[in-house]
């Protein structure tokens, strides 16, 4: 099952830099929480996901976001229906040149046989 949670985080990766809201709604599973700053956001459905993500696109823009890439990626623990995922991401200008780097903690979860990330721990914006 490790693979379908490493492709899990590929999904979402992918829909995140072509910044496709619903698709990127579609690479979790629900309740999808996030645990950054120091608070626990829930999101209880993908419509719900889609409106969020949609908001953030104008934050990306003024950050000077163009891309994001997965710089590491370590399966901690495998199940039949979870993958514990550690993971460096790196967030790109246009040219290529990292300005911000963090580490995150993810859990991909298998429902009704769809695999998403179902839980982040993010230290975004906090090194």
């Amino acid at each position: 099952m490790e693979s379908e949670g490493i492709a899990a985080v590929h999904a979402f990766i992918d829909a995140f830099n072509k910044q496709d809201h619903l698709a990127h709604a579609r690479a979790l599973n629900y309740p999808h929480s996030r645990l950054a700053g120091g608070h626990f956001l829930t999101v209880d459905s993908p419509e719900k996901f889609t409106e969020i993500s949609a908001r953030g696109e104008v934050r990306l823009a003024e950050e000077g976001w163009h891309h994001t890439v997965v710089r590491s990626l370590d399966v901690i623990h495998s199940g039949t229906d979870k993958v514990h995922i550690a993971l460096t991401i790196d967030r790109c200008r246009e040219n290529g040149e990292v300005y911000n780097s963090f580490d995150t903690f993810w859990i991909a979860t298998c429902q009704e046989g769809h695999w998403g990330i179902q839980f982040r721990s993010s230290f975004l914006g906090t090194s």
